[in-house]
């Protein structure tokens, strides 16, 4: 294997030999993820050396509009004369996308650079010397295939930012984003944000269904080699290979790291008027543990900082779900979160001890992405030694396909105030905290005969249950969970967990719910 002979190289022979192999692929070898990751261990040998920007005061200084402004030419597509249903289009660079990334073809085994062209792009009505634009390069890639019909040519993933990406499969558009790579993710000595700087794209044959690319990541404390293979379609599906090196002292390393928005839904209700019952891309954490329980998380945007972390061994699943997309749970044309997707991360083979946590971070609106999700590996390797993980990325809107057909799961969750009706009928709010979980799903509907449903509850120290109730829910064919929960110290957080089950069996997965800590200061959003 290359990785055992570079280990046993010096730092300057292993630079040698990447050059060699890249060289060698050029002479009709064919490309392969070892050769990236020869690359990624050879640079994660060097000191780091930062991007360096590039970028005139024109383009440095845009705003998000006029960026969105350089549009790329449908006529100049990457594979327009090419038989092959896929494209690629470009972005160009701009705002905060400072440095240019190397974007690589492959065909038959030889490694050709796409040379950056103005030509490629559409300026609309922005003003600038035509001249400057000649010494830019590109910012990211589009990748075009006809996913919701014959002839139509759909943008089905963008890579852009960092090692952000995002896809789309049929009738979705875009919502929360896939990452490489979180390196110290809300930690006290601040994120890290690693970039893919280089990319090798295989052109596919007129007949293939995938697309197969490769990255090289780069970052201070971390290098690293990645294989791509998407599969456009209903659900859309991301193979994801990934080798990553450490070069120096990482506190916490978030491996398939999803990011995502949530600003208010049921469980926590806006401050403001505002037509839009919810505004979010993701509403919950998933997890499907190596023991074979389901967890299902609400979301919050807490008032500060929330780390959550959810201890799993061999983990067959965790993603950012959008649950209960029907429109009139948004009410939105313009940004129609119904149709933004869900990502399910499936890992291949055993990833081993590590957690699955989940990050809040208080926001002001929806323009920002404050809820980010990934797997925490328990132990890190020695430097030089890389870690291995490889998975599977679904991107859909039927989450009810993500989990196992006799478990039920919970559709929704409110948060209230708590209440009690009096002797005269008009409701008293006695100070406590009320939630109500609706659980659904076809296990729930086709109980045998005779199989009662109860409750299973638990709350941390810092709460009390005074009050449940269960009760059939004919309008969804489920069961609602009312909760009246007493909290001691509102200045600390409360865990909440609650799940369904019969004599025989558990029928749903597990409710897990956090009151955040708040403070007197009231929120103005």
């Amino acid at each position: 294997m290359i990785l055992n002979v570079l280990r046993r190289l010096p730092l300057g022979g292993a630079l040698m030999l990447s050059a060699t192999l890249l060289a060698t692929t050029a002479q009709g070898q064919s490309f392969s993820l070892e050769q990236v990751t020869a690359k990624a261990q050879a640079l994660a040998g060097q000191t780091y050396q930062k991007p360096v920007s590039n970028l005139p005061p024109v383009f440095s200084s845009m705003q998000f509009a006029d960026y969105m402004k350089i549009q790329p030419r449908a006529e100049k597509f990457e594979w327009r004369d090419q038989k092959t249903p896929f494209k690629l289009a470009f972005y160009h660079q701009g705002m905060q996308f400072n440095a240019p990334v190397q974007i690589h073809e492959l065909v038959g085994g030889r490694v050709q650079e796409i040379g950056y062209s103005p030509d490629r792009f559409n300026f609309g009505d922005l003003s600038f010397d035509r001249d400057v634009t000649s010494r830019l390069g590109y910012a990211g890639f589009r990748v075009v295939y006809p996913v919701n019909s014959a002839g139509k040519e759909d943008e089905v993933m963008s890579v852009l930012g960092a090692s952000y990406f995002r896809v789309i499969g049929r009738g979705q558009i875009y919502g929360l984003s896939g990452r490489g790579l979180a390196l110290d993710t809300a930690t006290m000595t601040g994120e890290e944000f690693p970039n893919f700087t280089e990319f090798w794209i295989q052109r596919p044959a007129p007949g293939d269904k995938q697309l197969t690319f490769y990255a090289l990541l780069d970052s201070p404390r971390a290098t690293g080699a990645y294989k791509f293979v998407l599969t456009p379609g209903q659900d859309s599906l991301l193979d994801v290979q990934a080798r990553v090196f450490l070069r120096g002292e990482v506190a916490r390393l978030g491996i398939a790291p999803l990011t995502s928005m949530f600003l208010f839904g049921p469980n926590q209700q806006s401050s403001k008027r505002n037509f839009r019952p919810a505004i979010h891309d993701s509403n919950g954490l998933q997890i499907h543990t190596g023991a074979g329980e389901w967890l299902w998380r609400p979301l919050n945007d807490p008032q500060n900082v929330e780390v959550s972390s959810f201890e799993v061994t061999n983990p067959r699943g965790f993603g950012l779900l959008q649950r209960g997309r029907e429109f009139a749970n948004f009410e939105d044309l313009k940004d129609r979160y119904d149709l933004r997707p869900s990502a399910w991360i499936e890992p291949r083979g055993d990833w081993g001890r590590g957690a699955v946590q989940l990050v809040e971070i208080p926001t002001a609106d929806e323009t920002n992405d404050n809820i980010v999700a990934y797997w925490v590996p328990a132990q890190l390797p020695p430097k030089g030694v890389p870690l291995q993980f490889d998975y599977r990325m679904h991107w859909t809107m039927d989450e009810a396909s993500l989990l196992d057909k006799e478990v039920g799961w919970v559709r929704k969750t409110f948060h209230t105030d708590g209440e009690l009706t009096q002797a005269n009928l008009i409701r008293h709010f006695d100070g406590s905290t009320a939630l109500l979980v609706d659980f659904t799903g076809p296990v729930l509907q086709k109980l045998a005969a005779g199989e009662t449903v109860r409750p299973v509850i638990s709350v941390s120290n810092n709460g009390e249950i005074i009050d449940s109730q269960l009760q059939p829910n004919p309008a969804t064919g489920g069961w609602r969970l009312a909760l009246r929960v007493k909290v001691k110290n509102v200045a600390q957080a409360v865990e909440l967990r609650a799940a369904l089950v019969s004599d025989k069996r558990t029928l749903t997965e597990t409710w897990s719910y956090q009151l955040p800590p708040r403070s007197d200061v009231q929120r103005s959003f």
